[in-house]
């Protein structure tokens, strides 16, 4: 997996999952990124977060994890 085709797939399935969780975009809870991978993994999507990166493959999914659900305010 490339990093350019991970992003794309990454951010997508956040919104999946905030559906899912019923976490809104921008809320004062802080959504896990953890529960967030799990559930990923457990629906099939575990290759999107196995790509090279300076930073770490998980550190930048984290990132646009936090940047889709608008908690960057966090880091």
């Amino acid at each position: 997996m490339k990093r350019t085709e991970a992003e794309p797939a990454i951010r997508h399935l956040t919104h999946q999952w905030a559906k899912v969780a019923g976490v809104a975009v921008g809320s004062a809870e802080q959504p896990s990124f953890s529960d967030f991978k799990r559930w990923a993994d457990e629906q099939g999507y575990s290759s999107y977060f196995s790509f090279r990166s300076t930073m770490g493959a998980l550190e930048d999914a984290e990132r646009w994890f936090d940047e889709e659900l608008r908690q960057t305010w966090r880091n």
